[in-house]
This record gives C-alpha cells, sequence and structure tokens, in this order.
C-alpha cells in the first residue's frame, strides 16, 4: 500500500511575497495556489468598460475602484483565500503599502466560458461570505447581461438580472450605477 503524499502547502506570507516576483497571477486557497489563465480581449474590454464607469462616477467620493491586480483576502473560518477579481469597489480601503483589500462593497467578475464554473461556484460562495460586500456582480461576456446578488437587510441575498444595452444597473449602496452600453461599449457580439 503506498501512502498519498499531502501536498505542501504555502503560508500567506510566502505567496504575497511570490505574487510580487511572479510574472503570472495566481488565486491562493488556503494555502494551495493556483494558476490564473489569461483573459481575451472581450473580457479584458468589459472589465476595463466596468474599472472607467465606476472611476469617473466615484471621482471625489469616499469609495474608490480597483483593479484586477488588486487581490481581495477572504478569511474564512477555516483558511484564508485571495482572489483577483475583475473589478471592485471599496469604501473603508486597506493601507496603501497592503497588497489586497479586506472591505470590498462591490465585486464584479466578467464570465467566460472558461471561468464560469468556479466564479458562479467557490469564488460566488467565498465573496458573499464577505461581511462589507453589498453587491456581487457577474457580467455576462457573450451577450449583454448582468446578475447581481444584492446583500437584503436581512443578510440574505437577493438576484437580479438586467438584459439588453438599454439597461442600467443602480448601485446606490456606492451612490452610482452601471449602464450596459458603457459596459459593454466596444464589444462586438458575433
Amino acid at each position: 500500500m503506498t501512502a498519498l503524499k499531502q501536498p505542501s502547502l504555502v503560508s500567506v506570507s510566502d505567496y504575497l511575497d511570490g505574487e510580487e516576483l511572479s510574472d503570472v497571477r495566481h488565486e491562493y486557497l488556503g494555502g494551495e495556489i493556483h494558476a490564473m489563465a489569461g483573459a481575451t480581449n472581450r473580457h479584458n474590454a468589459i472589465a476595463s468598460n466596468a474599472l472607467i464607469s465606476l472611476g469617473i462616477v466615484l471621482r471625489g467620493r469616499p469609495c474608490q475602484p480597483f483593479n484586477s491586480d488588486t487581490k481581495i483576502r477572504i478569511e474564512q473560518s477555516d483558511h484564508v483565500r485571495f482572489y483577483y477579481p475583475d473589478a471592485m469597489v471599496v469604501c473603508h480601503p486597506n493601507p496603501d503599502s497592503d497588497r489586497f483589500q479586506d472591505h470590498p462593497v462591490v465585486v464584479i467578475e466578467v464570465i467566460s466560458g472558461s471561468t464560469r464554473r468556479t466564479d458562479l461556484g467557490e469564488k460566488r460562495a467565498a465573496y458573499l461570505g464577505i461581511p462589507s460586500l453589498k453587491v456581487l456582480i457577474f457580467v455576462e461576456s457573450e451577450e449583454a447581461r448582468v446578475v447581481l446578488h444584492r446583500r437584503r437587510v436581512d443578510g440574505g441575498f437577493a438576484v437580479e438580472q438586467h438584459d439588453g444595452l438599454d439597461a442600467v444597473v443602480p448601485l446606490p449602496e456606492v451612490e452610482a450605477e452601471l449602464r450596459l452600453a458603457e459596459l459593454y461599449e466596444r464589444v462586438n457580439f458575433t
């Protein structure tokens, strides 16, 4: 009988130090590191449009958007996770010297065929466990559709869907809105 070899777990500090030197971004799941695949131009255009739209609206206000190079640290009861969302809005940011944010209010993930299962599975479950999170937004990359989870007064989340380029996603939690026409600007659906 052969003994199973346990994978060696990486400490949070080693992970964060390694990310500073790496040419490839990695997500961290309780000591295990997973390399991230590169995104398509369409994916990046949508994520950039979200960041630009939020950046314009939030300029001079207390909440600020962060791009996909900023990690979210999620401290769960038995482990820590770090994810790189496509965009996020934070109203109480960590110090500038930190390499991550702890208190996102809005998180945006652009969904593609290769990321759908992970984004709508493990990431959604982890994001919805963040106490500061008010809105989790999933943006489809193949059609003009946004599905979001908005925190209710009772602490649960209500699911909303917004379809078509004329749709507008209200974000009163950060005194903003996302217009799908802006979100999908220069994106060609074939």
